[in-house]
């Protein structure tokens, strides 16, 4: 057997399969690891569909697209482990840590001797934060932080150093011209009212009522982001109902929405995808929080507590991911006042962080 060239550029095979949010929070530490190690070669390998966030993407930085519809159980995921081992990858950095990514890196720890690392998700701290009897809740380590940990495992410890996928720059939307309006001196402003659980949505009707004040403003400009018919029926009546508002959804895909949200001056979002997206284009993310909280370390990149929109509650947060029902059975935790937040909007438009 010939020996391998010790000079030879490494690779190594990273994985997060789900969620939206993240996996757009893998990016920032993917694309600063792989500008500060060019002799490497990453390999990211995802659902197909992820592959849209992947804009001006390292050189030495590949995403692998997959349905994984086609690897169920075990005879699935040795066929994947199969196809991903011709790439030969000497680590394999599991960011997911699941049932599913498990036993894939066990095949390569058994069958290719491949060095294996994977995230440490703090499910134990997790679950302590949200606890009801815990009445000194600390911030967490962030999801950030605990990707990068991943790499300093394999000896490669970097300094982040990512801004936007676009650079300074903002995303092309010439192909969107014709349903935009000039934007001028006009402040865009996104709205995301939708999350994948309960503990995480605004109530609606709250929201029309913010969507209400903010389309008042002449300067300001409302664009809509959501998914489903669902949720496009209830964006198209408040089209109908209010001024200055615009529905993007069905418009494009998770590309198209990255390039349009990078020229907003502001994104008002739930703890969802969309404050991840912002985060990843450099614009400001107004967040509301409800059941879940920003100490578990989900707050998006480069964003701040100030930006968060909660309520100082001994009862939060109650649910890491929004998805358990509320004690009390009525979601207190969102009754914020639509004027406060559209107060919040309007001062972080005509103030922008330096």
């Amino acid at each position: 057997m010939a020996q391998k060239n010790k000079n030879a550029a490494k690779t190594v095979l990273i994985t997060r399969f789900s969620a939206v949010g993240d996996v757009a929070m893998t990016i920032p530490l993917l694309y600063s690891l792989s500008e500060a190690y060019p002799e490497y070669r990453f390999i990211f390998v995802s659902r197909d569909r992820f592959g849209q966030f992947f804009i001006n993407k390292p050189k030495n930085l590949d995403f692998i697209g997959i349905n994984l519809a086609n690897y169920k159980g075990l005879r699935g995921l040795y066929k994947l482990y199969c196809e991903l081992s011709a790439f030969k990858p000497d680590a394999f950095a599991d960011l997911h840590d699941v049932l599913r990514t498990k036993i894939l890196r066990t095949y390569f720890r058994l069958f290719s001797r491949t060095r294996v690392v994977c995230i440490d998700k703090g499910r134990k701290e997790k679950k302590e934060l949200t606890k009801e009897s815990n009445t000194n809740k600390q911030w967490l380590k962030s999801t950030f932080e605990r990707y990068r940990e991943v790499f300093t495992q394999l000896g490669l410890p970097f300094t982040p150093c990512f801004t936007s996928l676009f650079k300074n720059e903002k995303g092309n939307i010439d192909d969107f011209a014709a349903t935009l309006p000039p934007k001028g001196n006009d402040r865009w402003v996104g709205i995301a009212p939708f999350a994948r659980h309960n503990g995480k949505i605004y109530p609606l009707e709250k929201m029309e009522e913010v969507v209400s004040l903010l389309s008042k403003e002449q300067q300001i400009k409302i664009f809509f982001f959501g998914n489903g018919p669902e949720e496009e029926q209830t964006i198209n009546q408040w089209c109908n109902k209010f001024a200055n508002t615009i529905s993007f959804i069905g418009k494009s895909n998770f590309n198209g929405e990255l390039r349009l949200i990078s020229h907003l001056d502001a994104m008002l979002c739930m703890d969802s995808a969309n404050m991840h997206m912002a985060s990843l284009v450099g614009t400001p993310a107004l967040s509301i929080w409800g059941a879940t909280s920003p100490l578990a370390g989900f707050l998006g990149w480069q964003q701040h507590k100030e930006d968060c929109i909660e309520l100082e509650m001994e009862c939060r947060p109650c649910s890491i991911f929004g998805n358990k029902p509320c004690r009390f059975g009525d979601y207190r935790c969102m009754d914020i006042p639509p004027q406060t937040i559209a107060d919040k909007v309007m001062d972080r438009t005509k103030n922008p962080p330096l």
